[in-house]
């Protein structure tokens, strides 16, 4: 039994104002990957997440997930986005909310989960993110890489089918980064589909089954890590890698 495809992208294009953002992307993610989007700031890494969350209007081409093609006329984009759940790389927590209450706001208010069911299972998340003690504290008294579990466990507790990363550690300290990668490697092993824009080499060489090269709003080359990290066959590709490894 092969892996089911998770989200299929065809022909996907963007544009802002004058500037074509994502050009005739194709893309495929299975059930259980966990791919890895590189390349320079301003290929068009972030707004592909964005429109995979509908976050961005896409202007043409389809988007799957699921086996289903989504189209914000015909779709609940609520119930797509608890499907897709999203990290983003500034957190996004409710500052006046404590760590708890951010993580069970979703899950009651939009997937209308009784309070008691939603308190145990944020609880069980902020265990499996390493937090427990924090369940009352604000998220101003976080250090960043706290917040950003916690931004996890927020995510996760939607049971989203698939996981959106936007840079989840550019926006930490260096010492901080390791605790939200472990957190995602922990995902990963469990089996979550997981993409990933990220400046993590090293997090794409051990964790990811693909890496996607992006550059200038084009897919330039796909393929396994250890191919794309070692033997890419794309000139560009090379040079990206000189510049980052």
């Amino acid at each position: 039994m092969g892996k089911s495809v998770m989200i299929k992208v065809e022909k996907l294009n963007k544009t802002f104002g004058d500037l074509h953002v994502l050009k005739d992307i194709d893309m495929t993610v299975n059930e259980s990957d966990v791919v890895c989007v590189i390349g320079a700031s301003g290929s068009g890494k972030s707004t592909l997440l964005r429109c995979l969350n509908f976050l961005e209007v896409k202007d043409s081409g389809t988007i799957y997930i699921g086996g289903e093609k989504v189209e914000r006329e015909t779709h609940d984009l609520n119930e797509i986005r608890t499907r897709v759940g999203m990290v983003f790389q500034h957190f996004h927590l409710f500052p006046h909310m404590t760590v708890i209450e951010n993580i069970m706001e979703a899950p009651i208010n939009v997937k209308k989960i009784p309070k008691d069911q939603a308190y145990k299972e944020a609880k069980g998340l902020l265990v499996k993110v390493g937090l427990s003690d924090k369940e009352s504290v604000y998220p101003g008294k976080l250090s960043g890489g706290q917040k950003q579990r916690v931004a996890i466990a927020r995510a996760l507790a939607m049971k989203p089918d698939v996981m959106l990363f936007d840079e989840p550690t550019s926006a930490l300290d260096p010492e901080l980064v390791g605790e939200v990668l472990v957190t995602m490697k922990e995902l990963a092993l469990e089996g979550m589909t997981m993409i990933v824009v990220t400046h993590e080499i090293g997090f794409a060489k051990e964790v990811a089954n693909g890496v996607v090269y992006m550059h200038d709003g084009r897919i330039v080359e796909v393929g396994h890590p250890k191919k794309i990290f070692e033997q890419p066959t794309e000139q560009r590709t090379k040079d990206f890698l000189d510049s980052v490894l």
